[in-house]
């Protein structure tokens, strides 16, 4: 829930550009895409280089965020929307894929280390801090030998497909949960 009146600031993780869009890589800037039609709003580009959209979501002010640089440099962008809506890492929430979840699958958690994803090492290391809240979106192993760094730049199966927007709807009601019921009660609801 909410402190003060800095707003909370919901990152989604990908990479830029139309080439990585649709990748397991970018499921954190889909769900993010979610949120931003539910606030019936629009990104603009802003100068902490992110493409960023000031809205209410449940009643809450919340800054949703899509950093314009590549997963492992997140940090950068993300630290600078921290700076510039004084929002405290506590009120930071991150969107991000998960090779150690089955897909769709989601877990919630404030905190911990980055289990090897880049993304996340850059943010803990510009923010200073880990303390900041995850929404995991379980993308799967890859199947047989497949290097996992090609597995997250690749599209999702055409079965993964038709699943995809369910997945993501329920990865928005969870960030959306957080907001309003707060840490616990949404790890309840959606781990």
């Amino acid at each position: 829930m909410s402190t003060g009146t800095a707003p909370w600031l919901i990152v989604g993780l990908g990479n830029p550009g139309p080439r990585y869009a649709g990748h397991r890589h970018n499921v954190g800037q889909m769900v993010v895409d979610v949120l931003a039609e539910r606030a019936g709003g629009s990104f603009r580009s802003h100068k902490a280089q992110a493409d960023a959209l000031e809205c209410r979501l449940a009643g809450v002010r919340v800054v949703l965020a899509k950093p314009h640089t590549y997963m492992n440099l997140s940090g950068g962008p993300v630290s600078a929307l921290c700076r510039f809506y004084r929002t405290p890492v506590e009120q930071v929430l991150v969107v991000h894929d998960e090779l150690d979840l089955p897909f769709g699958q989601l877990r919630l958690k404030a905190g911990g280390g980055e289990g090897g994803h880049n993304g996340l090492r850059s943010m803990s290391s510009a923010l200073g801090a880990r303390s900041y809240v995850r929404i995991r979106f379980g993308i799967g192993r890859p199947p047989g030998r497949v290097d996992p760094a090609a597995w997250v730049l690749s599209d999702f199966t055409a079965g993964e497909r038709r699943q995809l927007g369910e997945f993501l709807d329920r990865a928005a009601d969870a960030a959306e949960a957080v907001l309003t019921e707060g840490l616990a009660a949404a790890q309840n609801a959606f781990n």
